[in-house]
């Protein structure tokens, strides 16, 4: 979460495509010296302090990476099209996580598990390789940027994200969104055992319904392009995940609760796609990679602050009963969505950069 602060701010200063690059590299790097320290086989109790540190890198070069890509995105993609790509990244992601399990299982079936690394680090080399390959334009630079400290500009960011009504409410809800969806989205796995018995195929199931809702919300985002009211697309997809775990919370018949969750996955797209396109649109592009920072910052410390909250809370209260309660208020955030006429129009397709008052006039005005 703090490292990708930094990274926004690296992102509207430097070369977007060559950090991509970087920290790809650094990661793959890390991970080609686990794996063969872990091949040597004189690993001993070194093991997992390397393993750690290789996470944490990981992590941080993930970082790095995840505001820089979104901000990247428009740079090669035409407006009109944003949506549809933020609906089959998305798609793509769930593929990924859906699959990877799944075949990490299958190589350690047949061999050790430095085998997964060693692939892992083959897939990084043909991603560099591509972007590599890729002529993506250069973004709009601040020449005010070059003479400040990261700090300042990390300031100058808040800033602009603060003097900007639109994305400031937006983030606001989208965080809001993220902290009440933990109980539903986060604890099942703890519902399904206290509510049907601790059977794996029940988590298996529950695991697969998930993903494969969310590949099919983002297949149709992508064909679609959703609503040219992006606001009219964040309220469904919020709304709907409301109503659908509502019903959730009251759910005793496994097949059934597993069927919601299917509906469940398909409005997580929506909302993200919603969320991310308007980010996109509404923002200057000399500020996209630090605001793209504050939007992964609303889901790497809500979704922990939801956990940190509802995590002891299911020992003291039906996790059914949590779930009961963010639908309301999920359902709540979404009728804000339209109940603020301004708010709500905003959300049509626009010129790219809305700007308000202060720092965001005046690096419009450059």
């Amino acid at each position: 979460m703090v490292m990708s602060l930094f990274a926004g701010v690296w992102a509207d200063r430097y070369d977007r495509k060559r950090i991509i690059i970087i920290s790809d590299t650094v990661i793959a790097v890390t991970t080609l010296a686990l794996a063969l320290f872990m091949k040597s086989g004189k690993t001993g109790e070194a093991v997992l302090p390397a393993i750690i540190i290789v996470s944490v890198i990981r992590s941080l070069g993930s970082g790095v990476q995840t505001p820089t890509v979104n901000a990247m995105l428009p740079q090669i993609v035409p407006e009109d099209n944003l949506s549809r790509v933020n609906g089959y990244n998305g798609t793509i992601q769930s593929i990924v996580q859906f699959v990877s399990p799944v075949a990490a299982g299958a190589i350690m079936a047949i061999g050790p598990i430095y085998n997964i690394l060693f692939i892992d680090v083959a897939t990084a080399i043909i991603g560099i390789g591509i972007l590599f390959l890729l002529k993506i334009p250069k973004h709009q630079l601040i020449e005010k940027t070059k003479s400040m400290s990261v700090f300042s500009e990390m300031k100058e960011g808040f800033k602009f994200t603060w003097n900007h009504k639109f994305l400031k409410r937006m983030l606001a809800i989208y965080g809001a969104y993220i902290f009440l969806c933990v109980p539903s989205g986060f604890l099942t796995a703890l519902m399904i055992e206290r509510t049907f018995g601790d059977n794996v195929m029940f988590m298996a199931i529950n695991e697969t319904v998930g993903f494969a809702g969310a590949l099919v919300g983002g297949l149709l985002l992508g064909v679609t392009g959703g609503f040219k009211n992006r606001n009219k697309t964040f309220f469904l997809g919020a709304m709907l995940y409301g109503i659908v775990t509502f019903a959730v919370g009251f759910t005793n018949i496994f097949w059934l609760f597993a069927g919601l969750m299917f509906f469940v996955g398909m409005t997580i797209p929506a909302v993200q796609t919603a969320v991310f396109t308007m980010v996109q649109e509404k923002t200057n592009p000399s500020m996209m990679g630090r605001v793209f920072s504050l939007v992964n910052v609303m889901f790497t410390g809500f979704m922990p602050l939801g956990m940190a909250i509802f995590g002891p809370l299911a020992d003291v209260v039906r996790i059914q009963t949590m779930v009961i309660v963010c639908a309301v208020f999920i359902m709540i955030l979404a009728l804000s969505i339209i109940l603020s006429k301004d708010f709500y129009s905003e959300g049509v397709t626009a010129p790219s950069v809305e700007v308000e008052e202060g720092i965001g006039a005046d690096y419009a005005s450059k």
